[in-house]
């Protein structure tokens, strides 16, 4: 009994803050696009590739399942691979703001939609994809995980690949600059 006292009475660690944050960032990343495509979809969006959307809630979910279940929470984190981690998120949060009331996990779209050409989407096609890109290795490595890095990286270059096939697709239909 007493055993079970002091693991719950030890305090967190870095690791366990980090994965704390990434699991609360995905869902409130959620909750506002499931708000965000509720609206679009009212305003007269059209979801495209709805096909396989349920393999990347797959992917991410399996990601962080196999991190959790893998990762020694004791494991000291280098600076270099922390900072990449922050800059990554620097991109995520200057994305979510430059696309705004538009960003959704789903490919949504309408003729009469604004495409955003402002903060990264200047530079970038799809800078939130580039975040999840960057996420899915540098985590993983962070944490000392170098095959779940690959193997995750892997999965979701296969994905993408598709995804982003449908979405320059869309945006070339609506005859706008993928």
């Amino acid at each position: 009994m007493e055993q079970i006292g002091t693991i719950f009475s030890t305090s967190p660690t870095l690791v366990t803050w980090i994965l704390i944050y990434i699991v609360a960032q995905r869902l409130a990343e959620l909750v506002y696009a499931n708000r965000n495509t509720r609206r679009l979809l009212a305003e007269g969006g059209e979801e495209f590739g709805a096909d396989h959307y349920h393999w990347f809630i797959l992917l991410h979910g399996s990601w962080l399942a196999v991190i959790f279940l893998m990762v020694d929470p004791l494991r000291p984190i280098a600076p270099l691979m922390l900072a990449l981690f922050v800059g990554t998120q620097i991109l995520r949060v200057w994305t979510l703001a430059s696309i705004g009331r538009w960003w959704t996990t789903r490919i949504i779209s309408a003729p009469h939609f604004d495409l955003v050409k402002r903060g990264p989407y200047q530079f970038l096609s799809h800078p939130n994809y580039t975040v999840v890109v960057l996420e899915i290795a540098i985590v993983p490595l962070m944490l000392g995980l170098p095959w779940v890095a690959l193997f995750f990286s892997i999965l979701n270059a296969l994905l993408l690949r598709h995804r982003i096939g449908v979405e320059n697709a869309v945006l070339q239909g609506r005859g706008d600059n993928a």
